[in-house]
């Protein structure tokens, strides 16, 4: 299609003896058409270009011609909130054919996890440990958004996040460098492609840039401090990681990061995105967070505002027009310069181009059918939402449950369907979501009666459902509480200080196992939980998070051993919030040994479920791990495995997490630090070998505090399991 509309517009051209400029030739280098069309804009048409309002809400067909004439036909972007490709396409049109040039605008839009089609939460999808899944899931997630009119998505978020208080941990992959670096880059292939201009690939934007995760208290928008040494090693990682992998646009954060905003911190944008890295694309402030450095304390007007920002490497302002009203005068004044707006509308065009926009700026107005909820897409989410869930608990194997006649589904999370989609569930509706209740009785069908009532809902005091809840529970032959967070206590501005389950539920809980009866709880959240009452209560215990348009039928053959649980934890579960930031790579402490030793003296040190924990219907065994050789220098190879069996009489998946430790080092490091990790499906009474390929300066290697790389001499130790070998770089 994408062809046949460049030959038409060829032939066009050469048919009315016209010669076009050189920036609508499509066979022209990209760089030579970006430097033509930006030759021809006068400094209005520019500074449009660097600006980001919305389209959407009023989309009666009678209305859109009004709702279209409202905007700007040279804006650079809109924020597109509809999910049919008619009103874009008809704004479209409009800069295309009403404004001077024919720029066109790309439409962006927050595609998190699934635009119709809902797949986990993002930290849900790191726990299943296959990137190949998130890739997968981005592609539909793309080719979705795409056939109602998006190009751009405001994603993935690669914060690495410890503070499980913070609402948005939702939208990162957890705690870990290398685990959120190499699903990053998973959901950057997903979107993007190997070609942007291809259909149903959308440009992505890594988010946010940098250190938004470290927010003090957990709380959103409030002063972050990091050091120099934890910006280099723990925040930045993932963003490069994400250039690496050909990342579009980044987007700046709201916070302000070591006393420097980083909507306003060239540092970041400028020194070491652009000029360290290479990166060639745009960088959009978040939502109003250029006018917001007037809050933050560091400039009086909207103009020193987008001043500030705009010199700090800011293309693009989202939603505020502070850039609209005021780089104009700026300009004029002497206090930016037309060399940089230059810069700026050259990033902006140059993702347009290689979105293929100029050649193709319409989207093809497909039915529903056609657009979302595929098969093909559905069994994706299906699968991803099964291995995304983790088994925390299963007492003398309650799960799966095979044998059952009866099965009471209790709790407000069971016939439920909203809920599951989680927050920033794009354009996703509630309708289009399995509840548990609908999967179990497909999955059940023939072999168990399901038996249903809701017990309370999530919060309040209303015990009247008790009494009803008991009464089915005991006329079944095991019961399953379907209990946790609703989609909208995670996401942006829902930090919470408590992660329990609230009271109401935990009670209906202890009302369930007063029964006699087994027990297995699933619970739902979009962040780790403080899981001490549930554990008390439970026979089994499954976390779901919020799994997304496949819900029911994941859960379902979870449970009935359909699936087998695969999932491990991206993200420690604290035993209580008083222990936050807790997190399985700190750094050594001072004392380890006698009475001085800084632990808590009212409750344990340890986690209620650690970084990687995660329960299977299957049993594995490691054998020893062996590495080819115990000595290798910088420029070296070598390899450690691990061979593990899988002793039960179920397949299953397993992962295996392989660490590294720098005992001594010139900047101390964490205990241990996750470098690489695999799954692989192991057949009962069968072997798997798994390999790590270890080269010391990206393996072994650190950085310090000015992101200088640099490998030590000496020990180092490869840990995998319960088991550590030690290796030595000459």
């Amino acid at each position: 299609m994408k062809k046949c509309l460049i030959f038409c517009a060829f032939l066009a051209v050469a048919c009315t003896g016209a010669k076009e400029p050189l920036y609508k030739d499509a066979t022209a280098d990209i760089e030579d058409r970006i430097e033509d069309l930006v030759g021809r804009m006068t400094v209005e048409e520019k500074i449009l270009q660097l600006n980001q309002y919305t389209l959407g809400t009023n989309t009666i067909e009678q209305n859109i011609g009004e709702l279209v004439s409202e905007v700007p036909a040279e804006i650079g972007s809109l924020i597109y909130f509809g999910d049919e490709a008619v009103v874009r396409n008809a704004m479209q049109k409009r800069a295309m054919e009403d404004s001077r040039l024919g720029i066109p605008i790309i439409f962006g839009h927050d595609v998190i996890h699934g635009y119709i089609t809902i797949f986990p939460i993002p930290l849900a999808q790191a726990c299943s440990w296959n990137p190949e899944l998130t890739r997968l899931g981005c592609e539909v997630a793309a080719q979705e958004a795409y056939s109602c009119g998006i190009d751009w998505t405001f994603s993935p978020m690669v914060d690495v996040a410890r503070d499980p208080r913070w609402g948005r941990v939702m939208e990162g992959y957890g705690e870990d460098v290398y685990t959120n670096s190499v699903f990053c880059q998973a959901a950057i292939k997903g979107y993007q492609g190997d070609d942007m201009s291809q259909e149903n690939r959308i440009a992505a934007c890594l988010k946010h840039f940098a250190g938004y995760a470290a927010s003090e208290a957990g709380m959103d928008y409030v002063y972050t401090e990091v050091s120099d040494q934890t910006l280099w090693d723990t925040y930045l990682p993932p963003f490069e990681a994400g250039i690496k992998a050909g990342a579009a646009t980044l987007m700046s954060g709201f916070h302000n990061l070591s006393a420097t905003p980083v909507a306003a911190n060239r540092f970041l944008i400028t020194e070491v995105l652009k000029n360290r890295w290479g990166h060639d694309g745009y960088v959009v402030s978040d939502w109003g967070s250029i006018k917001q450095l007037i809050n933050q304390g560091m400039v009086e007007t909207e103009k020193e505002a987008a001043e500030t920002a705009f010199n700090a490497g800011n293309e693009m302002d989202m939603a505020d027009q502070v850039y609209a009203n005021n780089l104009k005068a700026l300009l004029d004044e002497g206090k930016i310069s037309m060399k940089q707006i230059d810069d700026a509308v050259s990033r902006v065009l140059r993702v347009k181009f290689r979105l293929g926009l100029f050649e193709n700026p319409y989207v093809e107005e497909k039915p529903e059918s056609e657009r979302y909820l595929l098969p093909h897409s559905l069994e994706i989410a299906e699968k991803a939402a099964a291995e995304s869930m983790v088994l925390l608990k299963n007492e003398n194997a309650v799960l799966p449950i095979e044998k059952a006649k009866t099965i009471a589904l209790i709790g407000p999370m069971a016939d439920d369907q909203d809920e599951h989609r989680g927050n920033w569930c794009g354009r996703g509706r509630g309708e289009d979501v399995i509840s548990i209740l609908q999967g179990m009785e497909k999955e059940y069908k023939g072999k168990a009666r399901i038996v249903h009532a809701e017990g309370c809902g999530f919060e309040g005091e209303d015990r009247s459902g008790f009494a009803e809840a008991v009464r089915v529970a005991r006329s079944a032959d095991v019961v399953v509480a379907c209990l946790g967070h609703e989609a909208g206590w995670s996401g942006e501005n829902h930090s919470r200080s408590t992660l329990e389950i609230p009271q109401i539920q935990e009670d209906l809980l202890a009302a369930l196992k007063a029964t006699g009866k087994p027990v297995v709880v699933l619970t739902a959240s979009g962040r780790p939980l403080e899981m001490r009452e549930v554990d008390e209560h439970a026979d089994a215990i499954l976390h779901i998070w919020h799994p997304g348009t496949c819900a029911g039928y994941a859960v379902a053959g979870l449970l009935s051993g359909r699936y087998n649980p695969s999932g491990k934890l991206a993200m420690t579960f604290p035993y209580t919030a008083g222990q936050i930031p807790i997190y399985y790579n700190r750094r050594p402490k001072a004392r380890n040994e006698g009475w001085f030793q800084g632990l808590y003296e009212d409750i344990t040190n340890d986690p209620m479920y650690p970084f990687g924990y995660g329960l299977s219907y299957s049993k594995f065994e490691y054998g020893p791990m062996t590495v080819s050789a115990d000595k290798v220098s910088a420029d070296g190879k070598l390899y450690a495995e691990v061979t593990v069996k899988n002793v039960s009489d179920r397949d299953g998946m397993e992962t295996v997490h392989w660490y590294i430790n720098d005992p001594y080092s010139k900047i101390t490091r964490p205990v241990k630090e996750l470098k690489f990790f695999e799954k692989k499906l192991v057949k009962a009474g069968e072997s798997e070998t798994f390999r790590f390929e270890i080269d010391p300066k990206r393996d072994l290697g650190f950085v310090n505090s000015k992101g200088e790389k640099y490998l030590d001499k000496g020990e180092y130790r490869i840990m995998v399991g319960d088991q550590t070998v030690s290796i030595n770089v000459i």
